[in-house]
């Protein structure tokens, strides 16, 4: 199959530009260099930002007065290892002009790249309900020298990819909704794709179907095939597009988010984007099992026992813990073909919530150098996670008299662990998997970080398979 062509698309809608003789000066500064930076101001400037009692703190900016009211410039304070989210606030914080980045002396190229994302992140709106208010623009920025564009380009558009499809309620997203989103993706990449169903997904994925069945869709499997030669990388994504619970009902206020229960489809489709963009020289394979966990007379019960893809038979505890299932035979087709790198994404548990709140999803591996490298890269992308370990002195937790596994142990302990461990039993040939249990979404809005849908993970994940697999055809 072909690569994708490059992309050479604008990027007003992320709010940078090109050039600008107009531009006034957008100061970044550290609590290090603020005072070299205020010295060398004019004494009216000076003036003003002491009068203001303006303090280089993270993220805090302050506007220098012009002529006739419009803005002079602006400042505003990083952290000496700053983070897109010091600058997300600028977008709609600023007033309406276009700016040009001025980095502290001896600032290198990721700074500018940090700039730029942070400012592109900033614009997200999400806007097919309700529009925008009346006037509202958006300041613009001068792409900074040296940022690496194409990055950031990518980055963004897939973010929003990623939270556009989470932030759009069930009704109006199931699972052949977002089956299609998954191929209008594939085909803008030239990927293969297929999308099995009806009775080959029966007898192929067992449990996909059990789940999905009783939903308004059909649930079905998408298999997005992108590039020919390279190390092999898989990614699957959860994609349950409404969970009620099943019969084991969920309570209203637990089932207000569960649109977002497809987060992990979402984030693998915005990964197919990012990395077909990148052209790097990979064998890529994304599988997405799409279902509703809806209630009707042939929902699957608690007390089930199903088949799996793997031959392993699964009694159901309960049928809320059915995320865990739908990845189950998805993670047992992918682990066949032995992948190199073998991800999977899912809000699989409300205990990894818990134990580690919504803005650290936790993550899990059987491989230590995979974890420490996606550990340490999350921290440096700003986009973290945090290990919890396969522990194997619970998987008897996970035993059956009447199956080989049960898919919700009886116990409450230790619940976003014994969840990877049932997912670990579908995976028994790949030497490097990653189990990662994230939120996907924003309990709280800061600056670039709306309220709604947060695309985790989605930056950490493309830059290790950069590092790993980056070579460019």
């Amino acid at each position: 199959m072909a690569k994708t062509k490059k992309q050479t698309a604008t990027t007003a809608d992320l709010f940078l530009v090109d050039a600008a003789p107009d531009a006034v000066p957008l100061f970044v500064v550290t609590e290090r260099s603020y005072q070299r930076w205020l010295e060398a101001q004019d004494s009216a400037t000076r003036g003003w930002v002491e009068t203001q009692r303006y303090q280089p703190k993270p993220g805090r900016s302050l506007v220098l007065p012009g002529k006739g009211g419009a803005p002079a410039g602006a400042v505003v304070g990083a952290a000496d290892s700053a983070t897109l989210w010091n600058f997300a606030a600028l977008t709609f914080g600023l007033p309406t002009a276009t700016y040009r980045v001025e980095l502290p002396r001896g600032a290198d190229a990721g700074l500018a790249t940090t700039v730029a994302l942070g400012w592109a992140y900033g614009g997200y709106r999400f806007t097919r309900y309700k529009k925008a208010p009346e006037g509202e623009g958006g300041a613009v920025l001068v792409w900074p020298q040296k940022a690496d564009r194409a990055y950031v380009t990518r980055a963004t558009r897939a973010a929003r990819v990623m939270r556009n499809l989470v932030n759009t309620p069930a009704g109006d997203l199931g699972p052949e909704d977002l089956g299609e989103a998954a191929l209008e993706v594939a085909r803008a990449a030239n990927a293969e794709a297929r999308v099995v169903m009806g009775q080959e997904l029966l007898q192929n994925y067992p449990m996909v179907h059990a789940v999905g069945r009783a939903g308004r869709q059909e649930p079905r499997l998408v298999d997005i095939r992108w590039g020919t030669s390279g190390p092999r990388v898989t990614l699957i994504g959860k994609g349950v597009t409404f969970d009620t619970g099943g019969l084991d009902i969920k309570p209203a206020d637990a089932m207000l988010l569960m649109k977002k229960d497809m987060a992990g489809s979402a984030v693998c489709i915005a990964l197919l984007q990012m990395l077909a963009e990148a052209n790097f020289d990979i064998r890529l394979r994304v599988l997405l099992p799409l279902v509703e966990n809806a209630i009707a007379s042939d929902a699957f019960h608690p007390g089930d026992v199903l088949p799996s893809r793997k031959g392993l038979s699964v009694e159901i505890g309960n049928t809320d813990a059915e995320g865990r299932l739908i990845l189950g035979d998805a993670l047992a087709d992918a682990d066949d073909e032995k992948p190199d790198l073998l991800i999977d994404f899912s809000t699989l548990t409300g205990a990894a919530r818990v134990a580690l709140g919504p803005e650290l999803p936790a993550m899990y591996s059987n491989d230590d150098a995979t974890a420490a490298d996606l550990q340490q890269i999350g921290m440096a992308e700003a986009d973290p996670m945090w290990r919890l370990p396969l522990w194997p002195g619970y998987n008897d937790m996970l035993d059956s008299k009447l199956a080989d596994l049960n898919n919700a142990p009886g116990s409450g302990m230790g619940g976003s662990i014994t969840a990877a461990l049932f997912l670990q039993r579908f995976v028994t040939q790949s030497k490097r998997w990653v189990h990662l249990d994230l939120y996907g979404w924003n309990n709280r809005h800061r600056p670039g970080r709306p309220e709604g849908a947060e695309a985790q993970t989605l930056r950490a994940v493309y830059r290790l398979i950069e590092r790993r697999y980056g070579k460019k055809k």
